[in-house]
């Protein structure tokens, strides 16, 4: 009896135990909220300023629209920043040392466009640092901020991004004027509600070039500075 209440008590801790290591594989390998949303707390969706706004334009097209809106940004003597696809810029370079000539910021948007939510760790690394290198050459500017071509992004992209040292960059409005070629719906977007510590997400577009200057008297007229997304986010 005794020797059969040993097995007994032998068997019962080994499925003890057992369920013990699947219990702590699940919380360490399975992906649950409480792992999303810790990543999600790491990048940026708004900005810290009480009074400052961030326009950020993502550019792989649109060369001539890019001059354009830098020459409206000097007229309200706003600054911005210019989240810049490696590929574009390598064929613009010109554009991109007028850019930072001018005194804007230069944050990286990747070098091809990828779906950064698909690739590994290697790979996020591997795309985020070549854009990185190439725009700190050209620019003379010390790259400080990633923001992931769609808003797509994992853990890997976030960790990849600040073991280069950079900060992963979101929105707090977007104008979609990519998709609604209407430079009074990308007014009313980049305007509604507006306040400080907003980033606002922007695209060389020939209707946001429209549309910039009523956004820019907008925010002037409301109390609302034009900043840098490294100084929002500070």
């Amino acid at each position: 009896m005794k020797k059969l209440s040993s097995r007994m008590v032998a068997a019962l801790t080994n499925v003890f135990l057992v369920c013990v290591v699947l219990v702590i594989g699940a919380v360490c390998f399975l992906p649950n909220a409480k792992t999303a949303s810790r990543v999600q707390d790491r990048v940026y969706y708004k900005g810290n300023s009480e009074n400052g706004v961030s326009l950020m334009f993502n550019v792989y097209w649109g060369t001539e629209e890019v001059y354009e809106i830098l020459d409206i940004l000097d007229g309200y003597e706003a600054k911005a920043t210019f989240f810049l696809g490696g590929s574009w810029a390598d064929d613009n370079g010109d554009c991109v040392k007028t850019i930072a000539a001018r005194g804007h910021e230069i944050g990286s948007h990747g070098y091809f466009h990828r779906e950064h939510d698909k690739l590994s760790l290697e790979g996020n690394y591997s795309e985020i640092k070549t854009s990185v290198d190439f725009l700190s050459l050209i620019s003379g500017q010390k790259v400080l901020l990633f923001a992931p071509p769609s808003g797509a992004y994992n853990e890997n992209t976030v960790n990849a991004a600040e073991s280069l040292g950079l900060k992963t960059v979101m929105w707090s409005k977007d104008t979609i004027d990519w998709r609604d070629k209407d430079a009074d719906l990308c007014y009313r977007r980049a305007t509604k509600d507006a306040k400080g510590g907003d980033l606002v997400l922007m695209h060389p577009m020939a209707h946001t070039v429209e549309a910039l200057p009523r956004i820019l008297e907008y925010y002037r007229v409301n109390g609302l500075k034009l900043i840098t997304v490294s100084e929002n986010i500070a």
